[in-house]
């Protein structure tokens, strides 16, 4: 097994995001202080130039790849050339500059949405390319698949040791709560506390969320009549909070610090040939799932946040808008089997959650 010291260096690419900073903060906690991280002012993933350099500079050990470009099912739509380019162009490089500079051991996350949109459930890791994707997110999709068959390529022709982790839909600290292009689970804690405070009529904590994360440009200073109009293109006014879709999808979601502790455990404790049966002719799928196993619907997720939140109004549901693939259940039996549970269940993460966006408004 290739083991880690403490002092091993690590970059950590995406350590300031969703996943990235859950992983940064469980490797220290683990006693690794060597790390590595760079935000996008400083390091720019799409320069291959840059990339270069940098780890010309750093020569890391190891390297976490949880740095991507992500959004909700709209944002997919609409920039799906950039959701392929720049997810791509981020592996390319630093997948590729890792074996040029002899890194032991790599961990590249990718997403659930890699499966086919008929995929049996829930999903085994051999479902794979099997029929086709989900339209709404084939770009990012195939930019996943792309890495990690980059990462099970290397393996095979070169001997490396890169590992691909493919998350369920995740939520936790330092979530992105834009209203548009955010996931649904964010989304939809923001909506439902903005719902209650024009519900409540509580403009100091309305302008309190408005002056951290203004709605296209509405602030908290703005006058209430502008703060309304931002609001109702949402869907959320004083009396009624509509969301997108049906609610019927049914959806798995993992709180963000148990997949980092996931993350780092199979950093840790799994190498490449953990991940198929030995004698395996046609080395594939190789990747590991990572997931809870358990599914519930958007409506009642919606139904949780509601009651966490205290929204007393209507809840509506806007049949026009997508609802993307309507079941995403993860197998995770080769992740248990390799020797990690979750113990975080929904509703402890969404009351989790928001007292973190709560916490964080200042």
């Amino acid at each position: 097994m290739t083991t880690l010291s403490k002092n091993a260096k690590i970059y950590v690419a995406g350590h300031r995001g969703l996943v990235g900073s859950a992983i940064w903060n469980n490797l220290k906690a683990r006693g690794f202080h060597n790390l590595v991280g760079r935000t996008h002012a400083e390091l720019d993933l799409l320069d291959c130039v840059a990339v270069r350099q940098f780890f010309d500079q750093e020569q890391p050990d190891a390297v976490v790849l949880a740095a991507a470009h992500v959004g909700g099912i709209m944002a997919n739509l609409q920039y799906r050339a950039d959701f392929i380019y720049q997810n791509l162009q981020i592996q390319q490089n630093v997948i590729g500059e890792s074996y040029r500079h002899g890194v032991k051991k790599l961990l590249f996350l990718g997403s659930t949405c890699i499966y086919p949109r008929e995929a049996p459930q829930p999903m085994r890791e051999n479902c794979l390319l099997t029929s086709p994707l989900e339209y709404t997110n084939e770009p990012y999709a195939i930019a996943k698949i792309a890495g990690l068959k980059m990462c099970e390529s290397f393996n095979l022709q070169y001997g490396t040791n890169y590992i691909a982790v493919m998350p369920t839909n995740l939520y936790g600290p330092n979530d992105n709560f834009h209203l548009e292009n955010s996931h649904v689970l964010p989304a939809m804690i923001r909506k439902m506390h903005l719902a209650h405070c024009l519900h409540t009529g509580d403009r100091a904590a309305l302008a309190r969320d408005l002056n951290k994360r203004p709605v296209n440009g509405v602030d908290g200073h703005a006058p209430y009549e502008l703060q309304l109009e931002a609001l109702a293109h949402y869907g959320i006014t004083p009396t009624q909070l509509t969301l997108w879709g049906t609610g019927k999808p049914m959806r798995e979601f993992l709180w963000s610090e148990e997949m980092a502790d996931a993350s780092v455990h199979v950093l840790l404790h799994v190498d490449f040939k953990d991940t198929f049966e030995p004698g395996t002719k046609d080395v594939r799928n190789c990747h590991i799932n990572v997931g809870t196993g358990h599914e519930v619907s958007i409506r009642q997720v919606a139904e949780m946040v509601q009651k966490t939140v205290g929204y007393n109004g209507t809840v509506a549901w806007d049949a026009e808008k997508p609802d993307g693939t309507l079941r995403k259940l993860t197998d995770v039996s080769k992740l248990h089997a390799l020797g990690w549970h979750h113990t975080i269940e929904i509703d402890e993460g969404v009351a989790r959650l928001y007292r973190w966006y709560l916490d964080n408004l200042d």
